[in-house]
């Protein structure tokens, strides 16, 4: 009787395990319920997920999957060990951000795949859903039949649901500076090529789009693919079937016939879908902040924002020039004094100065090695004098490192660099690498760049400095764990604006970038240009915005560290230079009060330090009427408004810096009516009284 009671027990045992760890099918929801995830393995082994959202599907069944060097792929085969479901809640505060504190609640659904045979090799899929979206890794543990692997592919697919309307930029493996093309899925044709130029050497792989990527279903959903912790990996860009409207994932490679290195145990970054209904929902979502780490750092008391001026515009209109050989050098003793005299008369931060140090008379296109070292100053910058006299008007320097793309030597050169800054004082650095990567076969966007940037951002960390990346990585929400990433560039700047053969950046370009690069982290776009049209110095070129664009831009667009990028002279006596002056930089809330991408968009920050609110809207070259709801400020409380917007004759080719200042008390149930002008905007101060 009790061996058949026994034998029962272990029938009814085996049956339990099996119905709760081998269950195929799996599903778990985000913590309000209006997104689902729905797992499975179809008769191949092969293992699939859904993605739907408030019982619509927007993600069909994809398929995951690696391929490696020398040894069998990982895609099908596979049976399930463990299906593990937890949830986490929490708030932590940001040091500096768009908002100070924000919300991390998640539902995670975690498996456990074997292969059943082959190796038998395991890995797990990790799915962790918020109510703005989902992230997924994959995490491969220690085991004894792979210690390490070379992939050469990874196969993370997503099947959309229609041909959507999508925002996106080549999948260029060197930069990412390139416009947003607006199309269909399957209108998407980022043309392979390879080409050897004065910037950069670029690899663009057929119908490969970058990421941030944005898309617009027809139901009115809104879709941004990105990825989330990028560290020590490949960046991944994403291979568009056209045909089929599937997207897979393709990692950044060299030329040496595979995309990563990796040894056991190991995880994926967390490759993220933010979902949203609204477009400017997607700006306001954390998602990709909640996916990484909290602060690694001891004390960060060190890294505060800033507002800072430099010499740097006027070598792009040709006024001076980063060589001293030329006989226009810029960066001078004398030229460097006047920045900080400025800086210091109307209350910025810091002073940048570029083209501080020797080799700028080859740094393009120049084979060499070690072109630049970044201790040794022209002869015509005393740099310890410069530091000195910023030290006593209250001003920082920023200073500048630029590489050539010469890697291997800025490696071997950053513990003098850094040590040089911490001795003076200098507590930010940007970077920068044009050109093609030495050592030669490596990309900006594969693996061994993106352990360089690290490498760089922790050595500037251990010297107590700031990093403000040009040719970048992308962002990936790093900057909370290592809050010294203070920003980075990834993008058309407006120094396209100022040389550009194509005439620079549409009035539509900064009314798609908070849609899509602005949601991978802060920009150094380097606004405020007044000076419209430049004809002293480049009549054939321009920024193609209104003034009051320029303006609203310091708020549109995020960053800790922002730059009054034009020529003092163009400040000196200008009203509107106040707003400038005036605007936050570090905030502790931020709304999106409405946005189209591509048409225009409207944004109201509230400062950290003072509680004013700052609002900023752009349009792009259609002018329009837009009303701007005051209800995010307190009730029963008067403010002070000033306007700064387009005058009624206001157009950004036809007379771009026409604009009108206007003060006038409001409260939380006004509501403002602003004309937009083509490629116009409007910025808005409103104080407490």
């Amino acid at each position: 009787m009790f061996i058949r009671f026994f034998v029962v027990l272990i029938v009814l045992m085996t049956v339990f395990m099996v119905g709760c760890g081998y269950e195929p099918y799996q599903e778990e929801t985000s913590p309000d319920k209006s997104i689902v995830i729905q797992t499975n393995l179809d008769s191949e082994g092969q293992f699939y997920y859904k993605v739907l959202y408030k019982g619509k599907v927007v993600i069909d069944s994809s398929t995951v999957g690696f391929e490696f060097k020398n040894i069998p792929p990982m895609k099908t085969g596979f049976e399930i060990l463990r299906a593990k479901k937890q949830s986490d809640s929490e708030s932590y505060e940001l040091p500096w951000g768009e908002q100070r504190y924000v919300e991390s609640d998640y539902n995670q659904l975690k498996i456990d795949l074997r292969e059943k045979e082959n190796l038998e090799r395991k890995f797990s899929i990790i799915f962790r859903i918020f109510n703005d979206g989902i992230g997924f890794r994959y995490d491969f543990p220690k085991q004894k039949n792979i210690d390490s692997v070379v992939i050469t592919d990874e196969l993370t697919q997503f099947r959309l649901t229609g041909d959507h309307k999508v925002w996106w930029t080549p999948g260029d493996w060197d930069i990412y500076e390139h416009l947003n093309n607006t199309t269909k899925v399957s209108e998407i044709d980022a043309l392979s090529k390879r080409s050897h130029s004065s910037l950069a050497q670029t690899y663009i792989p057929f119908n490969a789009v970058n990421t941030p990527v944005t898309m617009k279903t027809e139901d009115g959903i809104y879709l941004s693919f990105h990825e989330a912790n990028l560290t020590d990996y490949a960046d991944m860009t994403l291979l568009v079937d056209t045909e089929n409207l599937v997207l897979t994932s393709g990692l950044v490679g060299n030329d040496f016939g595979y995309k990563v290195e990796k040894k056991t145990p190991f995880v994926t970054p967390w490759r993220t879908i933010q979902i949203a209904e609204r477009a400017g929902d997607l700006i306001e979502s954390n998602l990709i902040l909640n996916l990484n780490e909290p602060n690694q750092l001891a004390d960060i008391s060190w890294v505060k924002p800033m507002k800072y001026v430099g010499i740097w515009w006027e070598m792009h209109l040709g006024k001076s020039s980063w060589d001293m050989a030329s006989g226009r050098h810029g960066a001078t003793t004398e030229n460097a004094k006047r920045y900080i005299d400025f800086a210091a008369k109307h209350g910025f931060d810091g002073v940048l100065v570029e083209g501080w140090n020797t080799g700028w008379e080859n740094w393009i296109g120049d084979d060499r090695e070690g072109i630049f070292d970044f201790v040794t100053p022209y002869t015509d910058y005393d740099l310890e004098e410069v530091v000195s006299y910023a030290n006593d008007k209250g001003v920082q320097l920023i200073m500048h490192h630029e590489t050539s793309a010469a890697v291997s030597t800025y490696e071997q050169q950053l513990d003098t660099a850094f040590a040089l800054c911490e001795r003076l004082g200098i507590n930010a650095v940007k970077t920068g690498y044009v050109g093609q990567i030495i050592p030669d076969g490596y990309y900006h966007h594969g693996q061994y760049m993106v352990r360089h940037y690290r490498k760089v951002l922790l050595k500037a960390a251990e010297h107590k400095v700031m990093v403000n990346a040009h040719e970048p990585i992308k962002d990936t929400g790093i900057r909370r764990t290592f809050p010294n990433m203070i920003s980075r560039e990834g993008l058309r700047g407006n120094e396209f604006n100022a040389w550009s053969s194509d005439g620079g950046n549409p009035p539509e370009h900064l009314t798609i970038i908070p849609f899509t690069r602005m949601l991978s982290g802060p920009i150094d776009f380097t606004p405020g240009i007044f000076d419209i049209k430049f004809d002293k110095y480049k009549p054939n070129n321009q920024v193609n915005t209104t003034l009051a664009h320029q303006l609203a831009l310091y708020v549109v667009i995020y960053s800790p560290i922002q730059m009054a990028a034009d020529l003092p002279e163009n400040y000196e006596g200008h009203p509107a230079f106040q707003f400038i002056k005036d605007v936050g930089i570090n905030w502790d809330e931020t709304k999106v009060l409405d946005g189209e991408i591509g048409e225009f968009v409207t944004i109201a920050r509230k400062e950290r330090e003072t509680g004013n609110w700052f609002i900023g809207s752009v349009t792009n070259e259609n002018e329009r009427e837009i009303a701007i709801p005051l209800s995010f400020l307190d009730k029963d409380k008067t403010y002070r408004a000033v306007i700064y917007k387009d005058a009624e004759d206001a157009h950004w080719d036809k007379n771009p810096t026409a604009y009108v200042i206007e003060n006038k008390e409001v409260q939380n149930t006004d509501e403002l009516k602003i004309y937009l002008a083509p490629g116009g905007g409007v910025a808005i101060s409103v104080f407490a009284n």
